[in-house]
């Protein structure tokens, strides 16, 4: 396994709302609490990844030219994707979802401009997949499923933001192994979820 630095970041809607932030390296996590746009792009800069995973939507559904545009269009194929495997998300477009995508757009843009790698991932639902629970189904049994992965320096005590972050980093880990699946494509939208 190569020696990848990956930067895994469960983003808020908005900046004064926490934004898990884990720093991944061989399994060993480093994890904080962020909130504004150059706090994050601060600590990326600093840190010189090989890939930053985020959870949230940084591509809008086909069609549409901003989350503003009212064309009726909701769904990317990556979430057909995910419908389509029966693994529960909210739309892009709506409700709070609107302004989590906006912050993730300007944040991938930031990040790409710069040369930095970035991807979308989807924690809840990737922790599905990886058989452990969900931060609001039990957080004590999703900190033992992320150490159960190989997962270390967890702090007893961890924020929900903070474990989503950790597991947003491992996909991208698992990403740059070549041990994961891209849902949709990359032209129209993707998100890296595990085998």
């Amino acid at each position: 396994m190569k020696n990848y630095l990956i930067i895994g970041i469960d983003l808020a809607g908005v900046p004064s709302r926490p934004t898990g932030i884990c720093i991944l390296r061989r399994l060993k996590a480093n994890t904080s609490i962020l909130c504004s746009d150059e706090e994050i792009l601060n600590c990326i800069g600093e840190c010189s990844p090989d890939l930053v995973a985020i959870d949230a939507p940084l591509t809008l559904p086909p069609g549409r030219e901003s989350i503003e545009d009212r064309n009726g269009l909701h769904f990317r194929p990556c979430d057909l994707e995910l419908r389509r495997r029966k693994i529960r998300f909210f739309p892009i477009t709506l409700g709070p979802m609107r302004k989590l995508t906006e912050r993730g757009l300007k944040l991938r843009c930031s990040l790409e401009e710069i040369g930095i790698s970035v991807v979308e991932v989807y924690p809840g639902g990737a922790q599905d997949v990886l058989g452990i629970p969900r931060v609001k189904q039990s957080l004590s049994r999703l900190y033992q499923g992320l150490k159960r992965l190989g997962i270390k320096g967890l702090g007893r005590g961890i924020s929900g933001h903070k474990l989503d972050a950790v597991t947003a980093a491992y996909v991208g880990l698992l990403f740059l192994n070549g041990d994961a699946e891209i849902y949709g494509d990359f032209s129209s939208g993707a998100i890296i979820m595990p085998h």
